[in-house]
């Protein structure tokens, strides 16, 4: 009976830990947007992803969400969705395999354990390259201050999947998104809310019935170049 007692303290105490530390931090982890794209850019405005981000924002009562990816050509400008300005970043792991190579799931496993090395992630964002976490920091709270935010701003990673099974390849921007948190609340608050962040499209998307049932589709006219949109 003792230790049930003592678990229910740890467990209360863990919550008023993050209830607190992402109140008055910077980002509020939300989870993954997206199973597969509906398009491409899907994070653009007007269509059904970035429609969505903005919806949590709104929800939310904030000005500004954040979202984040695996760096590849786009310069991952910040634009309006509607009334809600959408901050876009993505990360360059300069001893990873890339956005289109295969996961080196040793490597990820050490890199869930132990944290990313200090300099092994480069983040982009309107057309620049930061060498350090800080730095994109200061980026993302100059943009966020710029179009009124107050509190913490949503995040969440991409998580459309080019291919494979979507329910188990968590996507575009999902090692981001759990660096960020890890950094900006320790490794204990990166595992919650990774794991939390793991159901949001099961529990918020929309049209996350289409997207799985039709993800193999998707995925081929995705990679075919069939879903550009310009």
């Amino acid at each position: 009976m003792k230790w049930q007692v003592i678990l229910l303290i740890v467990l209360a105490l863990f919550g008023g830990y993050l209830v607190i530390s992402t109140a008055t931090g910077l980002v509020e982890p939300v989870g993954r947007l997206g199973l597969v794209k509906l398009a491409n850019p899907d994070m653009y405005p007007g269509h059904p992803h970035s429609q969505l981000l903005a919806e949590y924002a709104t929800e939310r009562g904030s000005k500004c969400a954040l979202v984040v990816h695996f760096a590849g050509d786009s310069n991952y400008r910040s634009y309006m969705e509607g009334d809600v300005y959408i901050i876009e970043m993505a990360f360059i792991d300069t001893s990873g395999t890339g956005a289109e190579g295969p996961t080196d799931y040793m490597d990820s496993l050490k890199l869930a354990f132990f944290g990313v090395p200090d300099g092994r992630y480069k983040f982009k964002a309107d057309g620049q390259t930061f060498n350090n976490w800080n730095d994109a920091r200061k980026h993302i709270k100059k943009l966020a201050a710029k179009n009124g935010q107050q509190g913490p701003i949503p995040m969440v990673w991409h998580g459309t999947a080019r291919s494979g099974n979507p329910i188990i390849v968590q996507g575009c921007g999902f090692p981001l998104y759990f660096y960020i948190t890890w950094q900006e609340y320790g490794p204990v608050a990166a595992y919650y809310y990774t794991i939390k962040g793991i159901l949001t499209p099961y529990l918020n998307l929309p049209f996350r019935n289409y997207e799985l049932q039709h993800a193999s589709e998707l995925q081929y006219y995705y990679t075919h170049h069939m879903l550009d949109y310009q």
